[in-house]
């Protein structure tokens, strides 16, 4: 709990002023104002966190934690939960959808074991983060103790830690892993969100009306049995999470007390970064949205943390792989703020008479 403590006192609010400046540098550009939406925000955004127009993120990280559930005795995934640890050595070997998106976006792919049920050989490139070999039942108790919930989140920030030692990271991606882990997320959102677990809850792997239903019933039980406190995310995350989606948690609060913003995935990875956000507020001031899912629950969640997604594909992979799509989306903010020319610059010096004068 010591470095939970520790990270969330680092975490610094971005400079308020270099973002203004950058929005009336984007107000200037020889372009009608706003036109290029979101974008627009997500470079002051940046500049505000890095402290310069001329944001550079040379250097992108996938992180992909992995984990998982005893909520899965309860029926609610398409596939077993031995496929986790076979995913895992996918994403090492490189042949996975993150590894083929993560390489067009520039980004390096690193996967984390938080709690995998299976023993992964001490050489295996990976973080080696596991808390226990996947979590309880949380529809008969508790998903995990709380002192393994706190464990899991501080694995999260040390992983950031040994990463920014080897080098600065400029972006932090957030991807996850674990069969069964929409619904933890899903219970999370619906600790938060005020509605009901049954317009929360997606069909995750693809699951039929059956299994839909066993989804919710599952849910709707562990947050009778549990009652976790939305006023103590640590607890929320005990009650109803994963080892994984504290380990995203932690990713957040890590980056954000380093700089570094963080671009998040779908349905799991933004229940980390909700949970990091209820831990420390400003951690959501480095938060970005990688893509809108079309898991029910992950509509909520943004909203909820005031984030406008880059992209709507129609996603429900995970992985990171929206998070590594939308990499490129902002890299492309940060040229337009610093490289747009000024209407002064291409010698537009009456913009109303020049706007009236195309119409004509």
């Amino acid at each position: 709990m010591d470095l939970i403590k520790k990270t969330v006192k680092k975490i610094k609010n971005p400079d308020k002023k270099m973002f203004d400046a950058a929005k009336e540098k984007l107000r200037q550009q020889a372009r009608p104002a706003g036109s290029l939406g979101i974008l627009e925000d997500i470079g002051a955004r940046l500049a505000s966190i890095f402290g310069t127009f001329d944001v550079r993120l040379s250097k992108k990280r996938v992180v992909v934690c992995a984990g998982d559930h005893g909520i899965c005795a309860e029926g609610v995934s398409l596939f077993p939960s031995d496929v986790t640890a076979s995913m895992v050595y996918n994403f090492v070997d490189g042949g996975a959808s993150i590894n083929v998106i993560a390489r067009h976006a520039g980004a390096v792919v690193k996967v984390a074991d938080l709690g995998v049920d299976w023993n992964f050989e001490p050489a295996l490139p990976i973080f080696h983060k596991k808390i226990k070999r996947g979590t309880l039942n949380f529809a008969h108790g508790p998903a995990m103790t709380r002192g393994d919930a706190q464990n899991s989140i501080e694995a999260g920030i040390e992983i950031v830690e040994e990463m920014f030692q080897k080098e600065r990271i400029h972006l932090l991606g957030t991807g996850d892993m674990g069969i069964g882990n929409t619904t933890p997320s899903t219970a999370i959102i619906a600790v938060y969100s005020g509605h009901s677990v049954s317009e929360l809850t997606g069909r995750g792997t693809g699951i039929n009306d059956e299994t839909l239903k066993r989804k919710i019933d599952a849910i709707e039980k562990g947050l009778a049995v549990n009652n976790p406190d939305p006023d103590d995310p640590i607890d929320v995350l005990a009650k109803v999470g994963g080892f994984e989606i504290g380990g995203l948690a932690g990713l957040v609060l890590g980056a954000a007390a380093r700089g570094i913003p963080v671009v998040c995935d779908g349905l799991i990875s933004t229940a980390g970064a909700l949970l990091a956000s209820k831990i420390a507020p400003l951690a959501g001031k480095y938060l970005f949205a990688g893509h809108n899912s079309v898991e029910a629950g992950h509509h909520f969640m943004l909203k909820h943390l005031n984030l406008d997604p880059l992209l709507d594909l129609k996603l429900r992979l995970g992985e990171g792989t929206g998070a590594a799509l939308a990499m490129e989306l902002i890299d492309a903010a940060t040229r337009i703020l610093f490289e747009i020319k000024k209407f002064e610059e291409v010698a537009i010096k009456d913009v109303q008479n020049s706007r009236q004068a195309v119409l004509k």
